[in-house]
């Protein structure tokens, strides 16, 4: 019996690699936090929230927590490149109410980063709305006619020699919202494949961006939970 070519009817999906199969994170997903309602996790740089499409591509937040946690679901994704602290619910009443949290604006993230160059500001905030940018999507880009509302507060923590050690507290969650409004500010974060020049991409082998804080209201208990993770490199 002959299989089907790749790319015709009843031809395996798998059989076709997709443009890009993600590196396999050996860092071990560590639980910051737990209760009836809901986890919250320590993702690794270089690991998926939620498994892509390709089964190559399957490893990620949610499947590593589902044999111990079954019914988890994602209410919110951090980028491959990006590590730090995600909230996890654990059944779908907690996932309405984290959701309903999150379009409310009610849970207070904060993120570390590390910028290239040397940021004049002491604090300030970043409100310039972004679209995507079509022809080279998944890139986005600041547009002011099609563009969304984005707003970025920055706080700087440290500066040295051509770096910046910086707070990052996002109002809005827009795709790569740190990201570009950082390049917007003229100092691009520190390994980023997308937005950085080339100097500033090859001054670190990852993106220096780690999610550090998260706040939000418990579903059951009505109780504010504040949780933090340590950012995983120096500045």
């Amino acid at each position: 019996m002959t299989e089907a070519a790749p790319g015709t009817p009843g031809a395996p999906e798998f059989d076709e690699l997709p443009p890009y199969l993600v590196p396999h994170s050996q860092a071990t997903t560590r639980i910051v936090y737990e209760d009836t309602d809901l986890l919250i996790v320590d993702k690794p740089h270089h690991l998926l929230s939620v498994p892509g499409r390709h089964p190559l591509n399957h490893d990620s937040l949610i499947r590593r927590l589902q044999p111990r946690y079954p019914d988890v679901n994602a209410v919110h994704r951090l980028d491959l490149d990006t590590s730090g602290i995600m909230v996890v619910p654990k059944h779908k009443a907690s996932l309405s109410e984290l959701a309903r949290q999150f379009q409310r604006r009610q849970i207070e993230k904060e993120y570390t980063a590390v910028l290239w160059g040397e940021l004049d500001q002491d604090a300030g905030a970043v409100e310039l709305p972004i679209a995507t940018d079509w022809p080279n999507r998944p890139k986005q880009m600041i547009c002011h006619e099609r563009g969304k509302h984005s707003l970025t507060y920055f706080e700087v923590i440290e500066r040295r020699k051509m770096r910046t050690l910086v707070k990052l507290k996002p109002v809005t969650g827009r795709s790569h919202q740190l990201r570009i409004h950082m390049q917007a500010l003229g100092h691009p974060i520190i390994g980023c494949d997308m937005y950085a020049h080339p100097k500033a991409l090859e001054a670190s082998e990852r993106l220096l961006l780690h999610a550090t804080r998260l706040k939000l209201c418990a579903p059951s208990t009505g109780h504010w939970i504040s949780a933090f993770t340590p950012i995983p490199f120096a500045l």
